[in-house]
């Protein structure tokens, strides 16, 4: 079944790409909205020129947050976010993309020699109205609506998604059969370091099976991870839209190498109804990883299954989400949006971890929009953000939620 699944995939489907999209990832699925440049605003002079668009990314909150753990609140004001971003067409057909994270580290990573502040510097080449190509450093073609916005909008990412690392160097050769849809092929670095900087020296790995001689309890299997010769990442997928863009969709598959016979799958359906006040999206995923890429199980369970072990990680994970937001223009100035996340992880191999965890997220904001006459992306909010986990009686885990409250701005601002 999933051979056949894994068949489909590859000979319908490839990635997204439309290289000035403002968003996180490349391709349809970013709301667009027509900026007005602080520079046309203060000179009175249309900026016609299309070589240089200048943004500045800003968010910052007044947060109040809870744990069930301690069972505490606590109090800061926080900046969330903060990032500089320039795109471009140097000519007809040579375009360009910058963006980096200012309140980020920009230690230098050992593979592709760029800063996890990096998000992209790449390059693209248009040949014509249906092939194009670019390389550089970029977010890898992951698919979903959650991955396409732009991470400025987003209050609570699902667990699946926050937990990925996706600016890569990479290599993404684009498809467009007609203006609506979108197939493309992208070959790109698994890590931005080398195994050892991802996963620390002598990492060790275990898929949660027990054996035992006999004469002691069982003790879980375990083996020293060893790097691969290729640690590539391989991505093809479909976007299109349908009914003049009411319809849209978002559909990929993924398939990374990991460390030495280590594996990881990564398939995803997002679709997404967009009318003139009303936006909703709906994103399915499932991550099959051999050796625990995202180290969500890792975090929980190492401990549990191993206490004495050292720099040990999780194998044969499996990883389910749902995602769903929606945004209703109520009035010209007001925006509600309401999102709702389930996710599952299981150890496929364990006995005791198999489905041993279900999250649920949760968010809902009230956005208003004081500059939108002025072509301002600029906007006030009151958020409640909310997580709940649960755990199988079987693995010893226990439950918990947390809960944050965010009075904040968010301002993305053109420059040029």
């Amino acid at each position: 079944m999933r051979k056949s699944i894994i068949l489909a995939l590859f000979t319908t489907a490839a990635m997204p790409l439309n290289t000035l999209a403002q968003g996180s990832n490349d391709g349809f699925g970013v709301e667009e909205v027509d900026l007005k440049s602080l520079y046309e605003m203060v000179t009175k002079h249309e900026q016609k020129s299309k070589a240089l668009e200048l943004y500045i990314n800003y968010g910052a909150a007044a947060q109040a947050t809870h744990d069930s753990r301690n069972d505490e609140w606590g109090a800061r004001i926080y900046n969330r976010y903060l990032k500089i971003e320039m795109v471009g067409w140097l000519t007809d057909h040579i375009y360009y993309r910058f963006r980096q994270r200012i309140n980020k580290s920009n230690v230098e990573q050992s593979e592709d020699n760029f800063s996890k502040a990096n998000d992209y510097m790449m390059v693209g080449w248009k040949f014509n109205d249906h092939w194009s190509i670019q390389g550089g450093k970029k977010c890898q073609a992951l698919g979903s609506f959650e991955f396409s916005e732009n991470p400025l909008f987003i209050y609570q990412y699902s667990d699946l998604e926050g937990n990925i690392d996706s600016s890569k160097g990479a290599i993404n050769v684009v498809y467009n059969p007609t203006p609506d849809q979108q197939l493309s092929a992208e070959v790109s670095n698994t890590y931005n370091g080398k195994l050892a900087d991802e996963f620390g020296k002598d990492a060790k790995i275990s898929d949660g099976k027990m054996t035992s001689d006999g004469n002691a309890e069982p003790k879980p299997d375990i083996a020293l991870l060893q790097k691969a010769s290729a640690p590539l990442t391989y991505a093809l997928g479909w976007n299109g839209k349908f009914f003049g863009g009411k319809l849209q969709t978002r559909w990929s598959y993924m398939l990374r190498t990991q460390a030495k016979d280590k594996y990881s799958q990564l398939i995803r359906f997002g679709q997404k109804l967009k009318l003139d006040r009303l936006q909703w999206y709906v994103d399915y995923s499932i991550s099959l990883d051999d050796l625990d890429r995202m180290k969500i199980t890792t975090r929980e369970v190492a401990k549990v299954l191993a206490p004495t072990e050292e720099n040990l990680y999780m194998g044969k994970i499996c990883n389910l989400s749902l995602v769903t937001k929606m945004n209703w223009q109520f009035t010209s100035d007001w925006n509600l949006m309401l999102k709702g996340t389930y996710e599952t992880a299981s150890m496929t191999q364990s006995e005791q971890f198999r489905n041993y965890r279900k999250a649920y997220g949760y968010v809902g904001s009230v956005e208003y929009y004081p500059a939108r006459k002025q072509q301002q992306d600029l906007r006030f909010y009151l958020a409640y953000m909310g997580r709940k986990y649960s755990y199988s009686k079987r693995s010893t885990l226990t439950g918990y939620n947390t809960d944050c409250i965010e009075l904040g701005m968010i301002y993305r601002m053109k420059l040029l």
